[in-house]
């Protein structure tokens, strides 16, 4: 009877043959995982519809620019310069007059039933006291249910009222009449980096890591419980494969995605809007590299410790509302209070929306960023190694 002897081939990845077997392992756990992505259905065109469609429809939705705001006016002078002003407001393009009402107690009521948001009411002898040079004022009420809307709408006013006491100032004091100059102070206004005032130049390169953080971020994090309910997963636990293989398996393909989908934003921006980094592309993909490393660990964790798909996709819903209302997307970070300032220093998206809006608007380069660059580094090896130490392989 032949003695039958078991051979142990064990590899250590000290050993030139354990790390040539991790080597054919990554190999083959990415041909695994981009498998997985180009065999499902949905998830290719994801990738390459849901950058269109976010910077085609936010940029022209998510505005503080306020146009066709409902007007009320109570017109006590009915004179030729209380029409002018009324037709000028009216002219623009931020007012619409919804109604015309013979007092102000009236015009509350439009107020009150939605009909109104400003209120605009010219005094009796109104023309009578411009004429005379005595001067004379109006009363501008907006509704503040909404504080922004209100406010903005009470800034366009005035600045059309001003506008309209400018034009008028002329006829009411000819040259002829006096050698005297009047005495006035011009300003010349100018707007460093964003010249126009275009609010979509502000909007397009923090959508674009928008973008990047739900598709990177989002996406890693139901893959490893979307094998779990599978049962895939079984067979990769009992693999000889470390986990930080694994791991970065996981990181890589989505590594790529992110390159392509913020190229598909760049490629939309500049066809679409018109915008082009005032600094360098390369600037951008060194951050993006980074960055895309730092939220797909993220997600990674989360995969970690969710047991279902049901409870991943919930704590990520969790992160990232409070990732993009912490961020700066739509409120400036220097306007929050010192503790919401804090919680958004520990926040990846704040950091490189910044670096996003820095070079396209300021041309910024790597040295003038380093306090992002340190930040997203710093995010991206904390987070993975998390990634790596949560995850439970049963052996």
């Amino acid at each position: 009877m032949k003695n039958r002897e078991s051979i142990e081939i064990k590899t250590n990845s000290d050993s030139p043959l354990g790390a040539r077997g991790h080597s054919f392992g990554l190999k083959y756990l990415l041909r695994k995982e981009f498998k997985q992505i180009l065999r499902n259905k949905f998830l290719p065109k994801m990738i390459f519809v849901f950058p269109f469609m976010v910077l085609m429809v936010f940029p022209w939705a998510a505005s503080y620019e306020i146009k066709n705001l409902n007007i009320s006016v109570v017109d006590n002078d009915h004179s030729t310069f209380s029409q002018q002003l009324t037709q000028k407001i009216i002219s623009s393009n931020y007012f619409k007059l919804t109604d015309v009402s013979p007092n102000y107690n009236k015009a509350i009521k439009s107020i009150e039933s939605n009909q109104a948001d400003i209120i605009l009411e010219i005094p009796a002898n109104f023309e009578k006291d411009l004429v005379t040079q005595q001067g004379a004022k109006v009363m501008v009420a907006s509704n503040a249910v909404n504080g922004m809307k209100g406010g903005i709408g009470m800034t366009y006013l005035m600045g059309i009222i001003t506008d309209f006491n400018t034009g008028i100032l002329p006829k009411l004091i000819p040259s002829t009449a006096s050698n005297n100059v009047t005495p006035s102070i011009q300003i010349d206004s100018q707007y460093r980096f964003n010249p126009n005032l275009n609010y979509r130049v502000f909007m397009v390169p923090a959508l674009m890591v928008m973008i990047l953080t739900l598709l990177c971020g989002f996406l890693p994090a139901v893959s490893i419980v979307f094998e779990k309910e599978l049962g895939t997963m079984e067979q990769i636990n009992v693999s000889p494969v470390p986990k930080s293989i694994f791991i970065l398996a996981k990181l890589i393909p989505f590594w790529l995605i992110g390159f392509i989908v913020i190229s598909i934003g760049f490629l939309v921006a500049w066809a679409v809007y018109g915008l082009i980094p005032a600094g360098y592309f390369s600037t951008i993909y060194i951050f993006a590299a980074i960055y895309i490393f730092a939220v797909s660990g993220l997600g990674i964790i989360i995969s970690n410790y969710a047991a279902t798909l049901q409870q991943a996709m919930f704590i990520v819903f969790f992160f990232m509302l409070i990732f993009i209302m912490m961020s700066g997307l739509y409120t400036p970070i220097d306007g929050m209070p010192e503790w919401g300032k804090w919680i958004a220093a520990f926040n990846p998206l704040k950091h490189f929306m910044e670096v996003m809006r820095a070079v396209y608007l300021k041309g910024s380069n790597l040295f003038e960023l380093t306090k992002q660059l340190y930040a997203l580094i710093g995010f991206a090896v904390i987070f993975n190694i998390w990634a790596v130490l949560s995850y439970r392989k049963n052996s």
